[in-house]
């Protein structure tokens, strides 16, 4: 399966370059922008890790105020889109 979300995690702003940092160290996580205390993140399922899992981490980063999912994209791997087209 494939999974990517899109989200807005906003912060402290004083904080905010911290964040970018721990939220970039995460895998399955990359920070698109940043301006203030708003941050644009892609967050992706990893072989050990659910997205959804990673999301709700990032609250425990220190100086998140919130997580927001503003995009939600989920589909069948290639092998799997493949073999459920056959039948």
């Amino acid at each position: 399966m494939y999974n990517i979300c899109g989200c807005l995690v906003h912060a402290m702003p004083e904080k905010a370059p911290n964040i970018v940092s721990a939220i970039d160290q995460t895998e399955g996580c990359e920070v698109h922008a940043f301006e203030g205390g708003r941050i644009v993140v892609t967050v992706e399922d990893t072989d050990t890790r659910r997205a959804s899992e990673i999301i709700m981490g990032m609250h425990q980063i220190p100086g998140v105020i919130t997580v927001t999912l503003t995009y939600h994209h989920f589909e069948a791997s290639g092998a799997q889109s493949a073999a459920a087209q056959a039948h």
